[in-house]
């Protein structure tokens, strides 16, 4: 697994004064955050969730501008021009084209981005390390894909793994190719299909899942909003399914689910926003990868394991977060 570390990338002057952009608060003194979110789904949600209830818990005052994009990068552009227009005064990006938006159009407000598997692939920043050149910090969702690929082979016997990604999205290339890396490194083979939206996923899914032996499906926000139509087929082929992102797979024909309690993604992007508030320098800041395990989820299908004859060893299932058997969820 990928040592994941924190690093400081931000820099900029604490709020509460004037910024060269515009003013640094509303009328009623309360800071004004914008937040353009790529898309409705249940990753992204809890982000978005875990950052309020932070900031809610500090009696911070501060206000909010949600934006949805709606999966659209043009869109994302209009949402971060609208915030410069506005004058606000921290802006964040909840995944990577709504991030790289607010990075092409704010060099003297703290841009704040979250849901970014890496920063630096995605042109957010140049470095991990520490820099007083950047207004850009932020929270990334980097999972173990070697550790994730590993567990799913080693249960199901697969040697053949499926990978739908979307090619537009830079954290879905950059996690297409970790993925194909360790595929390959376990001496499997990779077979992947690539997609330009959410109406593309189940017929990429259906173009490669007889020639797969198992499907995985990384943080790749385009698909995993549409992982039901990638279960779908997948239980109707009789192969297992692995996604990355365990928080919207509850009542889907999936086998495993292992990473990120994105809400814990947005209590720490809240944190975050708390120090530049309290003013405290940006470039002390950082990027910040999770490394706690109380971060991660593992959840196990059993309903699905016994549909697809695969018996989940008895020392994974303890580790398990949730367990889902009998159509019931049952967290550990």
């Amino acid at each position: 697994m990928r040592k994941l570390i924190a690093l400081a990338l931000l820099f900029v002057l604490p709020l509460g004064i004037v910024f060269a952009g515009g003013a640094s608060d509303t009328d009623d003194g309360s800071i004004k955050i914008g937040v353009s979110k790529l898309m409705a789904h249940a990753a992204l949600d809890a982000v978005e969730e875990g950052m309020v209830e932070y900031l809610d818990s500090t009696g911070l005052s501060v206000s909010y501008d949600f934006q949805n994009a709606q999966g659209d990068i043009s869109t994302s552009a209009s949402i971060a021009q609208k915030f410069k227009d506005d004058g606000d005064d921290i802006v964040v990006g909840i995944a990577t084209p709504t991030a790289q938006a607010l990075v092409n159009v704010f060099q003297d407000r703290p841009v704040l981005f979250a849901a970014v598997t890496d920063p630096v692939d995605a042109g957010l920043v140049s470095t991990y390390e520490p820099s007083s050149d950047t207004n850009v910090a932020g929270v990334s969702d980097m999972n173990p894909v070697e550790s994730q690929i590993k567990m799913l082979m080693d249960i199901t016997g697969a040697k053949v793994i499926g990978n739908i990604y979307a090619s537009g999205e830079a954290n879905g290339v950059t996690l297409m190719n970790q993925a194909k890396a360790a595929v390959e490194k376990l001496g499997g083979e990779f077979v992947s299909a690539s997609v330009a939206n959410t109406a593309e996923v189940m017929m990429a899914t259906q173009s490669i899942i007889d020639r797969v032996d198992a499907v995985y499906i990384a943080t790749d926000n385009t698909v995993i909003s549409a992982l039901s139509a990638v279960a779908d087929v997948a239980d109707d082929a009789g192969k297992p399914l692995f996604a990355a992102d365990p928080s919207g797979v509850f009542g889907l024909e999936f086998l495993i689910a292992w990473g990120f309690d994105y809400h814990s993604i947005g209590i720490e992007l809240g944190k975050a926003i708390e120090k530049i508030i309290n003013g405290t320098p940006s470039g002390e800041i950082g990027t910040v990868f999770l490394t706690d395990p109380a971060d991660f989820e593992l959840w196990f299908n059993l309903d699905n394991a016994k549909k697809l004859g695969i018996t989940i060893p008895e020392e994974m299932l303890e580790s398990a977060a949730v367990v889902v058997e009998n159509g019931e969820m049952v967290r550990k």
